[in-house]
């Protein structure tokens, strides 16, 4: 079981991370927004590709839920904080966070 707090610390440890509003919610991004932080600080919305977000949702459906639009579509996906493990939100955040960091420092990755 995890937290908005946890979600906030592990968010901003990923280097170049930076945290603003985000209309109702709370975004963390680098070049790109990776994550955003609702409101009610109870769920968190993270960018996996279709694929990602296939996976993660077969894996735990009761924890990763397709946002029902073309944004999930898109990859991006609901997480229950409540229901995640630390090491489950850690690599849920780094997966996520890959994909927005800038082109050339991605491919050193």
């Amino acid at each position: 079981m995890t937290s908005s707090s946890e979600f906030r610390a592990i968010a901003l440890s990923l280097e170049g991370t930076t945290e603003a509003p985000h209309f109702d919610r709370l975004a963390f991004k680098v070049a790109r927004t990776y994550a955003t932080l609702a409101a009610d600080e109870l769920t968190a919305n993270l960018k996996f590709t279709p694929d990602e977000q296939e996976f993660k949702a077969l894996l735990a459906p009761e924890a990763f839920v397709p946002i029902d639009n073309g944004w999930g579509r898109q990859g991006w996906t609901m997480a229950v904080l409540a229901k995640l493990s630390e090491a489950e939100l850690r690599a849920a955040l780094e997966m996520a966070y890959a994909h927005a960091l800038p082109k050339a420092k991605a491919k050193r990755r």
